[in-house]
């Protein structure tokens, strides 16, 4: 499963904010897409999702798996995202949180799936725990795992890893594309900390003239 993006341009309010571009992320491949605030990243990444808010628009084509899911809605575009918060709900448990985002079945294979997930995050035991009792490394953990149980067919990351501590930051980084590698999810990583993307891995930078430059 490969997310195609097909001469997508952004205007706002008549400002051109990104040139027509074209990419291709391949399964478990993550792209890195820079660019200093204001440059347009995050307004990529709603535009790919489906939210992008007014007066923001986009031109062009998105494509999973050579599908058009451009006229659809949020909803129907299996794309996760992970953000600077990890947004998990204060008035649900940790397990609750992740059965929110588990397809529906049996309660029993549910919460089977649910307790996997916990262990796959080294968070074994921790169904019936508040967010807020966690650490900032728990609950990141928690929605990754929470994205991924809804198993997207592709992911946005729009600088996850920014509210972290440089020690942390690295744990979590490795452990998030280490879990999107094993699934096969193709990734846009969007960020300003040119530390934040994988090694090896393509870098593009949005230009002061809305050009996406291979860096």
């Amino acid at each position: 499963m490969s997310l195609i993006l097909e001469n997508i341009s952004l205007t706002i309010a008549g400002h051109a904010l990104l040139k027509p571009m074209s990419l291709s992320v391949d399964p478990g491949e993550v792209v890195t897409i820079m660019g200093p605030s204001g440059s347009g990243k995050s307004s990529l990444l709603s535009f790919i999702a489906g939210d992008a808010p007014q007066p923001l628009l986009g031109q062009g084509k998105v494509l999973l798996d050579r599908t058009d899911i451009t006229g659809l809605r949020p909803e129907q575009r299996c794309i996760g995202r992970l953000f600077q918060d990890d947004l998990l709900f204060p008035h649900m448990t940790v397990g609750e949180n992740l059965l929110f985002a588990t397809p529906r079945g049996p309660r029993v294979e549910r919460e089977a799936i649910m307790r996997t997930a916990l262990k796959r995050a080294e968070l074994e035991g921790f169904e019936n725990r508040a967010p807020h009792t966690l650490s900032g490394g728990q609950r990141a953990r928690v929605s990754l795992m929470r994205a991924l149980l809804a198993k997207p067919k592709a992911m946005l990351l729009d600088e996850p890893f920014n509210k972290l501590d440089a020690a942390l930051c690295s744990t979590i980084r490795d452990y998030t594309f280490m879990h999107l590698k094993a699934r096969q999810v193709p990734t846009i990583l969007v960020t300003h900390d040119r530390a934040d993307a994988p090694s090896g891995g393509r870098i593009f930078e949005i230009s002061l003239s809305g050009e996406l430059i291979s860096v």
